[in-house]
């Protein structure tokens, strides 16, 4: 299986961040950050791979100081692999 995930520092900024993806049309939702992303807050924005360009659209208008990037989650074997997006 594969997502792209906006991974945040900040819980509050993955929750503002999927609210206003979510406001503009694009379907997107909080998720559990893999802890293979090694960052701390727990929490990402789940968004899908015909959106995704969208959503980096809308993010870099935002300027969110605790956004990490956008990365490609691939599961496989029980195990997260994480590859920039």
């Amino acid at each position: 299986m594969q997502a792209y995930l906006a991974i945040f520092r900040s819980r509050s900024q993955a929750l503002d961040c999927a609210s206003r993806l979510k406001q503009a049309g694009i379907p997107a939702s909080a998720v559990s950050t893999p802890k293979e992303a090694n960052v701390g807050c727990g929490l990402s924005v789940k968004v899908g791979a015909f959106d995704l360009s969208r959503a980096k659209r809308l993010l870099c208008g935002v300027h969110y100081s605790a956004f990490v990037g956008f990365f490609r989650a691939e599961t496989g074997f029980g195990k997260v692999t994480l590859y920039p997006a």
